[in-house]
């Protein structure tokens, strides 16, 4: 249950209650997910048990430290979401003026998945992809994977868009993001032209004041899993076809790394990638600057070895 404590940390509302209800507020404050909310609270009872009643206060790079140590032989990415928890836990306090400083910051996330390179399809693949949507809602259903693989959104942000939200004279979206932020995105003319359609076929949801873009058969706002179900199908009935992407790990939030990379192979400025993701810092889209085998290829193919120094 969201906002709920671990089982039996009686102690730990006894010693870090104030905190703990302070976390809560501002991760409800910030908009945080239900998932995102839980999985970071759970972190940060965990690491508060680890303080063995020392004050949050008096905490320090050691003791964060000592606590990713003993989460025995976790993957690198785990123990970055570990941390990350941590971090945000002492920028809650922060700005509650429950605390001046954040240890957390002074330990350095894993450079192994740091520099691990994001998941995406080529745009090529992205084009062929969209042939294995099916379903009685096809039309919703090619607007729903458009609006992740060509407009870069989240699946909560397919989820959480409403008919206001789409404004058709002007050809753009207005997105609620993560932090609790609102973005207005161009959308391309094709996909105007999916929304309008999708708009005028929309079911007639049973609730009058329900004003979801997206309806299920049900008559309810399209759920989040739902989304990811409709994209999961498709992927699959796509890698059968598709040996070259069997491997791959393809799910809602690889569209969205599709949509990054795709914008800056072509050229477009890293800050305005940064906007229509809707990045808090620059630092995040950075991930998508990586370089590809082809472009490595043909970085060597301009390197010519004279004959004569081997001759």
């Amino acid at each position: 249950m969201r906002g709920g404590c671990l089982p039996r940390d009686y102690e730990l509302e006894e010693l870090y209650g104030e905190q703990i209800r302070a976390f809560k507020i501002w991760m409800m404050q910030r908009g945080f997910t239900d998932s995102t909310h839980n999985e970071y609270l759970r972190e940060v009872l965990a690491y508060l048990k680890s303080l063995k009643g020392l004050e949050v206060t008096e905490a320090s790079k050691v003791n964060v430290i000592g606590f990713l140590v003993s989460k025995e032989k976790v993957k690198d990415q785990t123990r970055n979401r570990t941390l990350s928890a941590i971090r945000t836990f002492y920028v809650a306090l922060i700005d509650f003026e429950m605390a001046t400083r954040n240890p957390a910051l002074e330990v350095k996330k894993s450079k192994t998945e740091k520099n691990k390179n994001p998941v995406y399809l080529e745009e090529e693949d992205l084009v062929d992809s969209l042939q294995y949507i099916e379903g009685r809602y096809r039309n919703r259903n090619i607007a729903i994977f458009l609006l992740m693989g060509y407009c870069g959104l989240r699946v909560g942000e397919v989820h959480r868009l409403d008919l206001k939200d789409f404004k058709k004279t002007k050809g753009t979206i207005v997105v609620f993001g993560k932090g609790r932020k609102w973005n207005e995105i161009p959308v391309p003319e094709l996909l105007v032209q999916y929304l309008i359609e999708v708009e005028r076929e929309r079911i007639t949801p049973y609730s009058k004041k329900e004003e979801a873009f997206f309806v299920s058969q049900k008559g309810k706002r399209l759920s989040i899993r739902q989304i990811q179900k409709l994209v999961s199908q498709t992927f699959k009935a796509f890698k059968e076809n598709n040996p070259k992407v069997t491997d791959m790990n393809l799910s809602c939030h690889k569209l969205r790394h599709s949509f990054a990379t795709m914008l800056l192979k072509n050229g477009v400025d890293i800050r305005v990638v940064k906007e229509l993701l809707g990045h808090a810092s620059i630092e995040t889209t950075m991930i998508y600057t990586h370089i590809n085998d082809d472009q490595k290829k043909q970085a060597m193919s301009t390197v010519n070895i004279p004959i004569s120094i081997v001759s």
